[in-house]
């Protein structure tokens, strides 16, 4: 019983990660005009930190960068 309370907990606690990801990705996608990719623009190292692990994956899947700050 413990064990798939655990496993329950891991399961949404994933998916409110990946929720989270999802809506701050939506938030602050950026096409760059000097290559023509999209990125993730993270406004915070914090936000960095908390996402990049997510962002491996999101760039593997779609393409899209990640950039910490605004492009210049």
């Amino acid at each position: 019983m413990r064990r798939r309370r655990a496993a329950v907990f891991a399961g949404v606690a994933f998916a409110a990660y990946v929720a989270a990801y999802a809506g701050y990705r939506h938030a602050h996608l950026e096409r760059w005009e000097r290559d023509g990719r999209d990125y993730v623009l993270y406004g915070s190292r914090a936000a960095y930190l908390l996402f990049r692990p997510m962002s491996y994956a999101d760039q593997a899947l779609t393409g899209a960068g990640a950039h910490l700050g605004p492009h210049r």
